[in-house]
């Protein structure tokens, strides 16, 4: 019967993957739909079968033009939020690559549903409307709203509380959109700006020019003038070049190219003021690329404008164009005498435009003949020049270089702090005598520790763990996502494994008893009562038996939930308080902040009573928790039998009648191990002191030892 419940469950299970999955490759906007959110004068045009796109086209007097490509992220980059379900956004891309529009459909994210409401993630969205594909778009404080003027780089604001969230927004966004971009506007195919090489900065030797072109990091190109009167045979353009014709062996033009971003590079050929004024022009990703011509052709005509885009000669990289633009630098490079005179440009590729140097750099020299005066005939040709980086002085890219690395990198401080708490706590769970041995002392040590778990990992941090960590996982598994989204929070991450290498030494205590904010506030608030006079209730042993149970019925209803439906997963997640009081500090619609308070209020009677009976993430915990490799809690052979007082003494009456601790419910207060170390406090050590002293007093021989002084005297 077993068995075949198993099967049918395993069946039901597929069929909900299959579904889930199914429901987020497929885009949900009807062409009805499309029509409303781009009424006349916009024109919606027919869904595209092989690309699930709109075109929307707009009627000028007597043509109709591309407007935009109309799309919903889901189609082309689903990645999880921290529900485990993507968000879906309607995104409208001009030909140029702008966002005419971009929309939210539908969203998860806890933080946003009954928390911060949507109105701080539409006004978040708001922002990337007239921004560009080709703009470096980055999360800041607002810095640099000239961006939408047409900058290289901007920032827009983020969200607070909501950081990772919108992260993973902008991610979907710009990975989507750069994928409808490549197949209809011509961006480099595979070159996701986050998936290319990386210039390996600490890579430098001392080398002249010389030793830069046997070393591949400076390329030559020399083209003869036969090639290029080949290249012309046949056209307008063939025999107007006197010069080529009668001397076909001479070169027609060398060509040098080179990653001037390369400190092998860059350190050698500029002084160093210069190449410090480079490494200040270049954002983080921005290439600057160096174009050296001795020859006949001029790399730029005689009206070029500096700083914009050259006309002379083009970049291209996996057959497709990368934009580039004059950096307009004004500097002396450390070349050969005979190469001083010769027309040189550093041109900038910005992080956007994906140019990885890991690749060859596929230039394009344009050289133009033209025949007659009165309607002259332009004939155009391209010869191709450039190279490749040695390997030595690039990072290849790797399939998880995305954009949570500067996350990681920005919270650097703060995960540096949590990293020595951590530590901390492992110190004193190893039971350092200099705690054991002091009740006040441990006592204290204690209370600190749990206001650093509130107020710096809960409140300050954002890093309170939730059962929505763990729904997320059920559902993206479902619907055959990656879980890098948990990337896009560190202090998650780094706490997530914490635990679960604490789950085989300690068991689930470590977290639930002292990293969790809640648990934290909770026992604080409980301290403080009791402070004030007010008792715990100590309930009934049978009642409390069962009350513990309930907590791994929420759990499981949960997790049942998380495989049929996201909203009420949505939904039945807010049973715990977490985000209401930790991650948005009690500021929320008041059903949600009277929940959370008279949760944190019954711990004020029943000692973490939310904790012990109610908790979804805590029976998680404690499933996960008997992993434990070993019993680490000391014991004596009379804990139980018949001493009590570690069992009459434990606020969360996890020893039973027989001393013997259950780590499932065991929140790792340390007050039976103070007891169990204490000759004040532990009867069996205060008995054996009584008994030591009563041998030491009573087997005294007079006789034997003869009368003492004091006895004589």
């Amino acid at each position: 019967m077993s068995l075949h419940l198993c099967r049918l469950f395993g069946r039901v299970t597929l069929v909900i993957a299959s579904l889930m999955l199914a429901c987020a490759q497929a885009g949900v906007m009807t062409r009805e739909q499309m029509v409303q959110a781009f009424p006349a004068p916009l024109v919606v045009g027919e869904k595209e079968r092989d690309l699930p796109v709109w075109p929307i086209f707009k009627q000028d007097l007597t043509s109709t033009t591309i407007a935009a490509y109309a799309f919903e992220s889901q189609d082309f980059a689903a990645i999880p939020g921290f529900s485990g379900t993507p968000f879906n956004l309607l995104i409208a891309l001009d030909p140029n690559g702008q966002f005419m529009d971009v929309r939210v459909l539908s969203h998860h994210e806890p933080v946003f549903l009954d928390g911060l409401g949507e109105k701080p993630l539409l006004t978040f969205v708001e922002q990337y409307k007239d921004l560009s594909l080709k703009q470096s778009i980055k999360i800041g404080t607002g810095q640099s709203k000239g961006g939408k003027d047409g900058s290289a780089n901007v920032y827009i604001d983020g969200v607070a509380k909501a950081t990772a969230s919108v992260r993973i927004l902008n991610q979907s966004l710009l990975a989507a959109s750069l994928k409808v971009a490549r197949a209809k506007l011509g961006y480099g195919e595979g070159r996701d700006p986050d998936l290319v090489g990386r210039i390996r900065p600490d890579v430098f030797k001392a080398m002249d020019w010389q030793g830069l072109l046997k070393a591949g990091l400076v390329h030559r190109t020399t083209l003869k003038n036969k090639a290029v009167e080949k290249a012309f045979s046949g056209t307008a353009g063939e025999g107007l070049d006197a010069d080529v014709s009668r001397a076909p062996d001479d070169v027609y033009v060398d060509l040098y190219t080179a990653h001037l971003n390369v400190p092998a590079v860059g350190k050698n050929l500029l002084s160093p003021e210069k190449w410090d004024y480079v490494q200040q022009r270049l954002d983080p990703g921005d290439h600057a690329l160096l174009v050296m011509a001795v020859g006949r052709p001029a790399l730029m005509s005689d009206d070029f404008v500096r700083g914009t885009v050259p006309d002379g000669f083009t970049l291209n990289q996996q057959k497709l164009p990368i934009e580039i633009r004059d950096l307009d630098l004004d500097a002396v490079l450390n070349v050969p005498a005979a190469l001083q005179g010769a027309q040189w440009m550093v041109v900038r590729v910005i992080a956007p435009a994906g140019l990885d140097p890991a690749l060859p750099l596929d230039f394009q020299l344009n050289v133009t003949r033209i025949k007659g005066v009165v309607y002259p005939e332009r004939v155009r040709q391209s010869f191709a020049f450039g190279g490749q980086l040695p390997s030595d002085y690039v990072e290849q890219a790797s399939s998880d270089q995305k954009t949570w690395h500067s996350i990681w990198t920005d919270r650097w401080a703060e995960l540096l702090v949590l990293v020595i708490g951590l530590a901390v706590l492992v110190w004193a769970l190893r039971e350092p005598p200099w705690l054991m041995h002091h009740p006040a002392r441990m006592f204290k040590f204690r209370m600190g520790y749990l206001l650093f778990t509130l107020c710096f990992i809960g409140w300050y941090a954002q890093g309170q763990l939730s059962i929505v960590n763990l729904t997320a996982v059920v559902q993206a598994v479902l619907a055959g996502r990656s879980l890098d989204f948990f990337m896009y929070d560190p202090m998650t991450v780094l706490l997530w494994a914490f635990v679960a290498v604490t789950f085989f030494v300690w068991g689930r205590g470590t977290f639930c008893g002292w990293l969790c904010p809640f648990g934290a506030l909770q026992e604080l608030v409980s301290q403080a009562t009791r402070r004030l006079g007010l008792s715990w209730i100590r309930v009934p042993q049978v009642w409390d038996q069962w009350l513990k149970k309930v907590k791994y019925v929420v759990l499981s209803a949960l997790l049942v939930s998380a495989c049929v439906s996201v909203a009420w997963t949505d939904r039945l997640v807010e049973v715990e308080p977490f985000k209401t009081s930790i991650t948005l500090n009690f500021v929320r619609a008041w059903p949600f902040v009277i929940w959370a308070v008279a949760l944190v209020l019954l711990s004020s009677f029943f000692y973490k009573g939310y904790c012990r009976y109610l908790c979804p993430l805590g029976a998680g915990m404690g499933v996960l928790g008997k992993l434990r490799r070993f019993d680490w809690i000391a014991r004596r052979s009379e804990c139980g039998q018949p001493c009590q007082r570690c069992r009459n003494d434990c606020a969360y009456q996890a020893i039973d009648k027989q001393g013997k601790v259950d780590y499932d419910e065991c929140f790792q207060c340390t007050d039976c191990m103070v007891i169990y170390e204490s000759d004040s406090l532990c009867v069996p050590r205060i008995l054996a002191q009584r008994d030591g002293a009563n041998a030491r007093v009573i087997p005294i021989n007079v006789a034997a030892v003869g009368p003492s002084k004091d006895m004589t005297s």
